[in-house]
């Protein structure tokens, strides 16, 4: 008995040392909500005036990966590299293959049209790099990706594509 024990806490430490070895950014979250794209760098000048700013311009994509389930919004947290937070607070449902638009700025979160405000006239994605971490209510990762406009924006429009 005392051997078939020590035989699978060897097995066990062998494992962990694998997985220990994978690199963080190659994780993938089990999560059907994931990142479809960010408008990091809104068109134009910036402007983060609530009067006649162009916050609302800059918006993250979430998608409904999933093929069968409905996903709510709410209580789903995104950030930046900073630690500036958006969380969904109010139900916001997502069939399978639909998706939502976080835009800054000022509006009315529509389902209809899939769009939410942030109700916030800062900018949140820096122009140059960021990072953008997605949290389920749980606070589990969802998704998360890191950009730098050199190396992911090839055309220079402020806008990256992920998850296709």
């Amino acid at each position: 008995m005392r051997r078939g024990h020590i035989a699978a806490v060897a097995a066990a430490a062998g494992a962990l040392t694998v997985l220990a070895t994978i690199p963080a950014h190659a994780a993938e979250y089990s999560s059907a909500l994931k990142i479809k794209g960010v408008q990091y760098d809104a068109p134009g000048r910036d402007s983060n005036s609530c009067a006649t700013g162009n916050t609302d311009e800059e918006y993250l994509t979430i998608k409904n990966y999933s093929r069968t389930a409905t996903v709510n919004l709410k209580g789903y947290v995104v950030k930046d590299a900073t630690g500036n937070k958006f969380t969904f607070t109010k139900n916001h449902t997502l069939q399978p293959g639909d998706y939502v638009k976080l835009r800054g700025g000022r509006g009315t979160d529509s389902d209809a049209h899939n769009v939410v405000y942030r109700n916030n006239c800062n900018f949140i994605w820096n122009n140059d790099k960021d990072t953008i971490y997605l949290y389920k209510p749980s606070g589990a990762h969802a998704d998360t990706h890191a950009y730098t406009a050199s190396a992911n924006d090839r055309d220079g429009n402020g806008y990256i594509t992920y998850h296709g």
